[in-house]
């Protein structure tokens, strides 16, 4: 699992595995989940990320995982 955040476009990824992205299924308006060829998810892109009061704990708790988009 990787978390990776763009602070330019204010967007929180979380790659659950890896693999080709075929499908996307909107969850809830600025959340996006995408999906395999198979239907099983691969990530979970969450849009203006910047309002969630979580994203300090993220950051701070998976930091050997961040990378930059």
């Amino acid at each position: 699992m990787k978390i990776k955040y763009s602070k330019e476009a204010d967007v929180l990824i979380i790659q659950l595995r890896n693999g080709k992205l075929a499908d996307s299924v909107d969850l809830k308006e600025g959340v996006i989940l995408h999906l395999d060829n198979e239907g099983l998810p691969l990530e979970l892109e969450i849009l203006d990320a910047a309002k969630l009061s979580m994203l300090n704990e993220i950051t701070l708790t998976a930091s050997m995982w961040m990378e930059k988009v």
